[in-house]
C-alpha cells in the first residue's frame, strides 16, 4: 500500500470508537439496525456455521441463529470489544488479520470497512480466512451517506472562508463494491442497497450522535485546527435551509450497501458456457426469432 492510498487515519478511527466505548449504547441505534438486517439475512441461508469470525463486533455485534460453536468478534477498538462478553474478542485491524487461512465458515462485518484504506487487500485477506464453501456478508456505508451534511459544509466553508476541506469519509459505490468482491476471489458475489433516513432537531444533534458512535471525521487530509465558530453556525443554517422537512426538522441520509459472496468451491453453481443452452429463447417466448441487425416486422 503506497501513502497516496492511506485515505484514513487508522490511529484516528481507533480513538474515536474507544473514546464512544462508554456512552455507545445511547448512540447506537445505526449499528444496531443494521446488524439485525444482517442477522436476518442470514436466516435466508438454509445452512448452520459452526465457527464465525464478525468483524467490527465491538460495535455491531453480529450473531447468527442457530448460535454457532465458536464465535470470535474483531474490532479495531479494545474500547468497544470490552462490551462484549458473549464471544472470543480479539483486538484486530482489518486490514491486518490475524486468522490463519481457512479458519471460518462465516465471516460478517456491520458497518465497520468504510474506514478501511487497502479494502481490496482486507477482503482479499478475509476470503482467505474463508473455508472452501464460506460465506461472507458485509453491510458497508456507501456514497450517499450524509450526504447533506456534505452538501452544508462544503457551502458553509466556501462562503466563510474562500477555501473547503473534508468533513465526511469518501466511500464506495455500488459498481465499486461489486468489482471489489470479483478482485478480491470471491465466488457469487451479489450487491445491493439499503437507505435508512434519520431525522434531528438540527444538525448538532446529528453530530452528536456520529461523535457518540465513533463516526467522526477520520479523513487524513481533515483540517485538524478545529472548525471556526461562523462556519460551524453557516454549516447549522444551510442545513436547515437545505433539508428541513415541515417540523423544522432535518434529515440524515445512511446508505448502506451490501457485499455477499462465497469463498470458491468445486461444487458451487456456476454459468453456463455460452452457447451450452438446450432450448431456444424465442421458443419459450412464442414469436421468430431475428438475425442480429434485422428490423423486426
Amino acid at each position: 500500500m503506497t501513502d497516496d492510498a492511506v485515505i484514513f487515519d487508522r490511529t484516528a478511527v481507533r480513538r474515536h470508537r474507544d473514546r464512544a466505548a462508554d456512552a455507545f449504547d445511547a448512540h447506537d441505534f445505526l449499528h444496531r439496525e443494521f446488524a439485525e438486517r444482517l442477522a436476518d439475512r442470514l436466516g435466508d441461508v438454509r445452512r448452520s456455521f459452526d465457527t464465525v469470525l464478525d468483524l467490527g463486533g465491538g460495535a455491531a455485534a453480529v450473531t447468527p441463529d442457530p448460535a454457532p460453536r465458536t464465535l470470535v468478534r474483531a474490532d479495531l477498538s479494545p474500547g468497544l470489544l470490552r462490551r462484549r462478553t458473549d464471544a472470543l474478542r480479539v483486538a484486530a485491524d482489518e486490514e491486518f488479520l490475524p486468522f490463519a487461512d481457512g479458519s471460518f465458515d462465516l465471516v460478517t462485518s456491520c458497518l465497520s470497512l468504510h474506514w478501511v484504506n487497502d479494502l481490496p487487500g482486507a477482503l482479499i485477506q478475509i476470503r482467505r480466512a474463508l473455508r472452501p464453501d464460506g460465506l461472507f456478508v458485509a453491510a458497508m456505508l456507501g456514497g450517499d451517506t450524509l450526504i447533506e451534511l456534505r452538501r452544508a459544509f462544503l457551502e458553509a466553508e466556501a462562503e466563510t472562508t474562500g477555501g473547503t476541506s473534508p468533513h465526511t469519509s469518501p466511500v464506495a459505490d455500488v459498481p465499486d463494491a461489486g468489482a471489489l468482491l470479483q478482485r478480491a476471489g470471491f465466488a457469487l458475489p451479489v450487491v445491493d442497497t439499503d437507505t435508512l433516513t434519520v431525522t434531528y432537531s438540527d444538525m448538532f444533534g446529528l453530530m452528536r450522535d456520529l461523535r457518540g458512535m465513533g463516526e467522526t471525521n477520520a479523513v487524513t487530509a481533515r483540517n485538524r485546527r478545529g472548525l471556526r465558530r461562523e462556519t460551524l453556525m453557516a454549516a447549522a443554517a444551510r442545513y436547515h435551509d437545505l433539508y428541513a422537512d415541515g417540523d423544522g426538522r432535518i434529515q440524515a441520509t445512511f446508505q448502506v450497501i451490501w457485499l455477499t459472496g462465497w469463498a470458491p468451491h468445486a461444487e458451487q453453481p456456476r454459468a453456463l458456457r455460452p452457447g451450452s443452452a438446450g432450448a431456444r429463447l424465442a421458443d419459450a417466448l412464442d414469436t421468430e426469432e431475428k438475425p442480429a441487425g434485422d428490423k423486426a416486422g
